[in-house]
């Protein structure tokens, strides 16, 4: 006792010479203060006795042995040796005393150098003020609009959480009661006795415990497992709980964005991304042999062999239309199955989200893809290899996409093409001849497996089975309706059929029944295989039983192959750009590469401002042309029907009389329809002339086709506004009616217009004259041509009735019989033999000559006729009733011209433009029409040319997204 006392004493006389005192040397014991070595010296007396005696007289001063200066006192007794004591207490306590000071003035200066180091560092932080832009207006809003308080008390205490969470203590009891029950199952250790007991009571015990232990363990086993499940449905319990809160919280979100809280751009996932690339690669048609390697997994099996049912399973929605044995999917579905909070459904093209929770949205899904279907598929055909593209998201999905094909038939049944078997099976093919597509064989399982053609088909295109998932269907009605149940274990270990796989599967997807949900089809068959004897007799293995199985292995078989694929399919895709942008550089260097799209409204727009050009033109240039179409339109019938028949009148009242009635008839029956036509066709005319002027500026031909289409296009649809017909009427009988010349210059007007009339009409009629009687005899003798028999003797019969007009100039338009038969006579005595018929027409042609040659001398005679016209030719021989009739007429012209002009531009020219504007949005719309309107090489190279660089750039988007998720 005394000796350990003495050690905890040399311990604290050492400890009492810090090396901050001065003290640089470890202080041998004989140098110590007379104090400190009388203390070690009092109960280290016995430990060395062999040790000389120290010498008292020498002293080595430290800081310690500095006293001051006191005469000795005497050590006898206690007292001294209590002064001494006291005193070195007090000395301890002084130095641990200005300990004070030194931790003071450190706070006081680590303090003014934390507040110096954080004004430092708050000066180098950026003013995040200008920055307050990125963040969506919603957030700042949110605390406005959500009461954010009620929110956190509808959250569960946390008290009520950890109530829920399981006892972890008696859970690692339970544990470890297990692992150290199976440790001595296995091994035979004998850990588990108790070591208090002898071996010789242990023995004769041995029998008893073993069934007592027996008994323990498995009560405590089934303790175990009703606690795990307890905990399993509160879990699921609260999961649910907050899965509502957090739908009725979405919905509030929703409610409050209506009233103007902007949504936030949702980051698209990866599977998503993939999605996209393969939706533009299913519409690609590449010239260069870049074709489609991309993975999917393609499902493919026999009609009704439950196909439709396995994928329904794996998206855990019942999403597709159903039948009885009738063929359903008619066309190829691409389903994206990707994770998501939700469980909803939507199609590429649309943006209306289907709640797959809800059966109203469920079956207006199901309706929607048979329609579109339906809408894809050809008159006169049964199936179609048009994608449907559709996107399903829910939590517990695995990440794939697949494509449903139509199913493989044996006979073509009624109803149905006759090439649909070869159809099919090219769809088939084409999906299934990717080398990096996961092929997914439906068989049934439930029919004889020599009935399917599908295994057939599958190893043809993958005779190795390096990318195919074998899946046997209902296999609950074979295991029922199969005598030997072995049979289904040689399907799933391969050794029935020739063909190979990566895997096989056995699963059920219900009980037959299309009301059936997707969570009672997985309880009847986990339930199955529980108690099928195919499971618990081994000719089945866990993991190849169940449609979850299948997802989870079908999903990892699909992102190996494409992180072994993906990034070779990009390489192909860029050395594919390469190509294209060389040919585009070589034989277009100077244009700019537009695709169709582009280049159709480069058209548009080039379309719609030849038609705004048609309001520029001016109404004096309107008028002209409609008078010269009008006037071309209808004066045969003025000088045929009209003006002739009324000249051979006798005196100028009957001719006033003849021009009257037959202008009112020609008024109201012919005159307004004529001049609707012409300004239709003037109006055309000129939307023409504008577009075949506007080429003529550095136009691009590749645009004739489709300009050519749009403007047959339009004026098909135009409709002449015929409302405006009867004012026209009116218009022109006024017009008509009125004989007033009211000057000199509309005289002259008349008479010029009426000279170019009739020589104009003199023209025509010695030109039918000349065809009629054959070349005379200058063109004989110079161009040697000679007359027929016919022109022969219509040359003999003009010269005949020339001579009868010569000897009557005032004779009528017509031939009497008699003066027919002395014609014709007179030719027979000069050996010509005659027709009447051939003598009356040519009578006619004659005095048509004849009668304009005077009516244009008679018009030389009336210029200076316009004294006496206004004097109503009184006291005069001269008559000018033919110009006033061609005065009213040019004044009906002029009149109907103005007229039509108005309507043109006021209202024509307009709805022209409107139809114009439709015709160009639904040629815009219709994607087949753009193709057979807008075709070209150079247009199809800047297709691949956009199409390729897009492909690109999303897969290598899609690369570095796969690359950061692993």
């Amino acid at each position: 006792m005394l000796r350990a006392g003495g050690v905890v004493t040399c311990i604290a006389c050492k400890n009492l010479l810090p090396s901050r005192m001065g003290v640089k040397f470890r202080v041998p014991l004989q140098k110590l203060h007379p104090l400190s070595r009388s203390i070690h010296h009092r109960y280290f007396a016995n430990n060395n006795p062999q040790r000389p005696p120290h010498c008292s007289a020498a002293r080595h001063y430290t800081s310690l042995s500095r006293l001051p200066m006191r005469p000795p006192k005497s050590r006898s007794g206690g007292h001294g040796y209590q002064q001494h004591r006291t005193f070195w207490v007090a000395r301890l306590a002084a130095r641990l005393l200005k300990l004070r000071y030194i931790l003071l003035g450190s706070a006081v200066g680590g303090g003014y150098t934390a507040k110096k180091t954080y004004d430092e560092w708050k000066e180098m932080l950026p003013d995040m003020s200008q920055y307050t832009w990125i963040v969506p207006d919603f957030i700042w809003e949110l605390s406005e609009n959500i009461d954010l308080d009620k929110l956190a008390r509808a959250l569960p205490e946390l008290d009520e959480i950890a109530k829920l969470l399981p006892d972890m203590e008696k859970v690692g009891e339970n544990f470890t009661f297990l692992k150290s029950l199976l440790s001595s199952e296995t091994t035979g250790d004998s850990s588990l006795r108790a070591p208090d007991i002898p071996p010789t009571s242990a023995a004769m015990s041995d029998s008893s415990d073993k069934q007592f232990k027996k008994s323990s363990d498995k009560e405590r086993i089934d303790q175990l497992q009703e606690e795990l499940l307890r905990t399993q449905m509160k879990y699921q319990r609260m999961l649910e709980r907050l899965e509502k809160e957090n739908k009725e919280l979405r919905k509030v979100v929703l409610q409050k964005d209506d009233k103007g809280i902007h949504q936030r751009k949702v980051k698209k996932s990866l599977i998503d991304m993939y999605s996209e690339v393969l939706d533009i690669l299913s519409d690609y048609d590449s010239n260069y042999n870049t074709q489609d390697h991309l993975p999917r997994v393609v499902v493919v099996g026999d009609q009704s062999a439950g196909k439709t049912s396995v994928l329904e399973m794996i998206a855990q929605a019942r999403i597709f239309p159903r039948g009885s044995g009738e063929m359903m999917t008619r066309s190829p579905v691409k389903v994206t199955l990707s994770e998501g909070p939700h469980h909803v459904a939507m199609f590429k093209d649309s943006t209306r989200e289907f709640d797959l929770g809800k059966e109203e949205d469920l079956a207006a899904l199901r309706h929607e893809i048979e329609l579109r279907m339906r809408k894809s598929v050809k008159e006169g055909q049964t199936v179609s290899p048009e994608t449907i593209s559709l996107s399903v998201k829910g939590p517990g999905i695995q990440r794939m996409v697949l494509v449903d094909l139509p199913g493989v038939i044996s006979t073509v049944t009624a109803g149905m093409a006759a090439d649909t078997k070869e159809t099919i099976f090219s769809i088939s093919k084409a999906y299934m001849q990717n080398p990096n597509a996961i092929i997914l064989c439906i068989q049934d399982g439930s029919v004889d497996a020599e009935r399917s053609i599908v295994t057939d088909l599958v190893s043809q295109m993958d005779p190795q089975g390096k990318r195919t998932i074998f899946v046997l269907t209902k296999v609950d009605m074979a295991e029922k309706n199969l005598a030997s149940p072995s049979r289904i274990q040689q399907i799933v270990e391969g050794k029935l059929f020739p063909m190979k796989a990566l895997g096989y599967f056995a699963v059920v997807t219900g009980k037959g029944s299309t009301n059936e949900s997707i969570d009672s089809i997985k309880d009847y068959e986990e339930d199955f295989f529980q108690t099928s004897r195919l499971l618990r007799d081994g000719m089945l293995k866990a993991h190849q039983v169940t449609t979850k199985n299948l997802s989870l292995a079908v999903s990892d078989c699909f992102w190996k192959m494409v992180r072994e694929s993906v990034e070779q399919q990009a390489d192909a895709f860029k050395a594919s750009r390469f190509n294209l942008e060389t040919e585009w550089k070589n034989n277009y260097p100077r244009l700019r590469e537009l695709d169709r799209n582009e280049l159709y409204e480069k058209a548009k727009n080039e379309i719609l401002d030849e038609v705004i050009s048609l309001s520029q033109v001016t109404p004096k240039h309107w008028e002209s042309i409609l008078q010269k179409k009008l006037w071309e339109r209808v004066s045969t019938h003025v000088i045929e029907n009209i003006y002739l028949p009324a000249a051979q009148t006798m005196n100028s009242g009957t001719f006033n009389t003849t021009v009257d009635i037959k202008l009112k008839q020609w008024t109201d029956k012919q005159l307004p329809h004529k001049a609707l036509e012409v300004a239709w066709e003037t109006l055309q005319e000129e939307f023409a002339r504008f577009m075949a002027e506007y080429k003529g500026k550095d136009q691009d031909d590749i645009f004739d086709k489709l300009k050519e289409a749009v403007k047959d296009e339009s004026i098909k649809r135009h409709k002449w506004n015929e409302t405006a017909m009867d004012s026209l009427r009116v218009i022109q009988h006024n017009a008509l009616e009125d004989r007033s010349i009211t000057d000199k210059p509309q005289w002259d007007a008349a008479i010029q217009f009426m000279e170019e009339t009739l020589q104009s009409r003199l023209k025509d009629t010695d030109s039918v004259i000349a065809d009629m009687v054959g070349p005379d005899w200058k063109q004989r003798w110079l161009s040697w041509k000679n007359r027929t028999p016919e022109q022969h003797i219509r040359n003999e019969t003009k010269n005949e009735l020339e001579r009868l007009l010569k000897l009557h100039e005032d004779h009528t338009a017509y031939l009497a019989n008699d003066e027919v038969t002395t014609v014709r006579k007179n030719l027979e005595g000069r050996g010509v033999e005659v027709d009447p018929v051939l003598i009356k027409d040519t009578w006619h042609q004659l005095y048509r000559r004849h009668f304009l040659q005077k009516a244009l001398s008679h018009c030389n005679l009336c210029r200076r006729g316009f004294y006496y016209y206004q004097r109503h030719f009184v006291d005069s021989e001269l008559e000018c009733n033919d110009v006033v009739l061609f005065w009213r007429i040019q004044r009906m012209l002029a009149i109907t011209g103005n007229t039509l002009r108005q309507q043109l531009t006021n209202t024509e020219v307009r709805r022209l433009e409107k139809n114009v504007k439709e015709v160009l949005e639904d040629f815009g719309e219709d994607n087949e029409k753009k193709v057979q309107l807008i075709t070209g090489r150079r247009v199809q190279l800047a297709e691949d040319l956009k199409k390729v660089r897009e492909i690109q750039e999303k897969l290598e988007a899609f690369i570095e997204a796969l690359h950061k998720e692993k």
